[in-house]
Order: structure tokens, then C-alpha cells, then sequence
């Protein structure tokens, strides 16, 4: 199971979220950490690394009416030999890109 951690950040913008978008979010966490295990990200998830950074990624999903959701995040140090370390950075909308 990969591990994960989140920033302060991530932490207050996901307060900022609306109960439904929030658990659209754990829908696409359930896709993302399936795809983490396997090692290949399916093209529905839409990730991608952010312009401008080496490490920083965006995942983007239907948050129903209204723009996409965006989560950005890295890998950090494995906690387990193997097993892959997330650090969520920023999550909401296009917004959040000014300052993944």
C-alpha cells in the first residue's frame, strides 16, 4: 500500500472543498493508488507534470458542473523499500496552479 503525506496547504484548501467535491476526490485517490501499485497511470486520471518543475505533478478530475479538480503532489522519500511515497501539495481548481 503506498503511503502518503499532505502538506499544510493541501490540508486548507481541502477544508475549502464542498462535501461532494471532496469525495470525488477519494474516487480518483482510489484509481490513483491502484495505478500507483501497478506503476502506470491510466489516461482518464489525466496526470501530468506542472511546467516549470522537475518533481511536481497535477492530477485532474470531474468535479460535476463547474471546473475540473486538481490535485498537485510529488514522490517523497519511500517510507517501505518499494513502496511509493506521495506528499500532497495543493488541491481545488485551475487556481491552485499559481502555486503548486
Amino acid at each position: 500500500m503506498p503511503t502518503y503525506e499532505t502538506l499544510p496547504r493541501f490540508t486548507t484548501d481541502h477544508q475549502h472543498l464542498t462535501p461532494e467535491q471532496r469525495r470525488r476526490f477519494r474516487q480518483t485517490v482510489t484509481a490513483f493508488v491502484e495505478d500507483l501499485r501497478t506503476g502506470s497511470f491510466r489516461a482518464g486520471l489525466r496526470i501530468k507534470r506542472v511546467q516549470r518543475s522537475t518533481s511536481v505533478y497535477e492530477i485532474t478530475w470531474s468535479m460535476g458542473s463547474g471546473p475540473a479538480g486538481r490535485a498537485t503532489w510529488q514522490y517523497g522519500p519511500e517510507v517501505y523499500p518499494g513502496t511509493p511515497h506521495v506528499i500532497w501539495r495543493r488541491i481545488g481548481t485551475h487556481d491552485i496552479l499559481t502555486g503548486p
